[in-house]
């Protein structure tokens, strides 16, 4: 008989741009959530932006925020040391039956889990930016995690008005960045065939395809356009798109040139507002967006 599991509290590692909206998307549906990170002054830059609901407390202390809770969601920096630290100094203050979740957007779970005492108790959920808006939450399991402990989990994101996906392989990007990174290779592909300029190709995305991703998916995009059009269609691009397996050079000489985006005021694009300004400025539109489609 499957274990009979209810998250209760919550505990959400890292109070970065993820960590924070996770734990607000929390605490806002009245589930106690506590919010942990070393760093004060990330705290409170957080507070003086969005203040602090009554659901959610805060905590530097590590081995304090993870000992009550039901389901601790780890949202540390992408890189692997850093996150497997956090997993072995947690270890002996969970609870026995507590599940452990990384919010990893590129590693596997039998590679963030291997060798740990929680093993068949941790799963990834994937989270998009911001977290608290964007409705799609990957998951995956353990294969001898008991189906009551996910089936509660996908209850509680649902609750949260989220829609997990339950992938059925641990595998390495998941299904949005895998499809995510399709698509930016071959618009990197374009671009430095100088087929078009960057805000051309993006007008494109939005102007079309972006358009119809938000009611179908590929499959009923293909089912609609006829099977029989789109292996033709295949058929003839296929053989001219990209499929290098490193980096495109446009993105590795952003990078070299430290030029990331919004938090450094210039990537594709210059950004002559601040990058916290932006980031409001985009949050506002996708959610007029999302209000809208609902």
């Amino acid at each position: 008989m499957d274990t009979v599991f209810k998250i209760k509290r919550i505990t959400v590692l890292g109070a970065g741009t993820m960590g924070q909206t996770i734990a607000y998307l929390f605490s806002e549906n009245g589930i106690p959530t506590t919010l942990y990170d070393a760093d004060n002054r990330v705290i409170d830059d957080m507070i003086s932006k969005r203040g602090l609901h009554e659901n959610l407390k805060l905590t530097k202390r590590l081995e304090t925020a993870v000992s009550e809770s039901d389901l601790i969601v780890e949202s540390v920096p992408e890189i692997f040391n850093i996150k497997r630290e956090v997993f072995l100094t947690i270890a002996p203050h969970v609870k026995q039956h507590a599940i452990i979740a990384s919010n990893t957007s590129s590693f596997p779970l039998h590679v963030l889990s291997e060798g740990l005492p929680f093993s068949q108790r941790m799963m990834l959920i994937h989270f998009f930016n911001p977290a608290d808006l964007i409705p799609l939450v990957e998951l995956v399991k353990p294969a001898a995690m008991a189906d009551a402990i996910v089936n509660d989990l996908i209850s509680l994101l649902k609750t949260c008005g989220k829609v997990p996906v339950l992938l059925k392989r641990d595998i390495n990007g998941f299904i949005a960045n895998r499809l995510q990174a399709a698509l930016l290779r071959e618009a990197c592909n374009l671009l430095q065939q100088g087929v078009a300029e960057v805000s051309d190709i993006d007008t494109v995305v939005k102007q079309s395809i972006g358009l119809r991703w938000a009611l179908n998916g590929p499959f009923e995009i293909t089912d609609l356009g006829g099977l029989d059009v789109w292996e033709k269609v295949l058929t003839n691009i296929l053989p001219d798109l990209d499929n290098t397996t490193s980096v495109p050079l446009s993105i590795n000489q952003l990078v070299n040139n430290n030029n990331l985006g919004l938090k450094t005021n210039k990537g594709f694009y210059d950004y002559p507002q601040s990058a916290s300004n932006q980031a409001v400025l985009q949050r506002e539109k996708l959610a007029r967006l999302l209000k809208d489609i609902k």
